[in-house]
């Protein structure tokens, strides 16, 4: 977990769910999903209070988004993890990425047991700025 060729892998992945994307533009959430959409990643907003963020459709779960995700980024307290783990397995997610201070060991477990390449307490935004610039 938090390997570096863990971490590149991750980024050759191309469509990400943002966990708890929020709509207000000075939240981690919603700067980290714009910085990536702007590196020509696809992102899929999920949060069950919103139906839109910044154009995109915005899902409940990651069980309603209709289209195949590599990446799930999470933007959630740790102690609702280990559901989004299970969904993002159950989706056939690639990746699991906990955002900073989201840390959940049983979920990441869970996620690694499954197959999926799992990044946890650390910065989306942060680690590409720091492998591509």
């Amino acid at each position: 977990m938090n390997e570096m060729d863990t971490i590149r892998n991750i980024f050759a992945m191309k469509t990400i769910a943002v966990v708890g994307m929020s709509p207000k533009p000075e939240r981690p959430s919603h700067y980290v999903a714009l910085y990536l959409r702007d590196q020509g990643y696809t992102i899929i907003p999920v949060n069950p209070g919103q139906k839109e963020i910044v154009g995109l459709n915005c899902y409940p779960s990651l069980l309603d988004i209709p289209e195949k995700v590599d990446v799930v980024d999470v933007f959630r307290r740790p102690e609702h993890v280990l559901p989004i783990a299970e969904a993002a397995i159950e989706i056939g997610a690639k990746a699991l990425w906990l955002q900073d201070h989201v840390i959940n060991d049983e979920a990441a477990q869970l996620a690694e047991d499954a197959g999926l390449l799992v990044v946890m307490n650390d910065c989306m935004l942060r680690r590409h700025k720091l492998l591509h610039t």
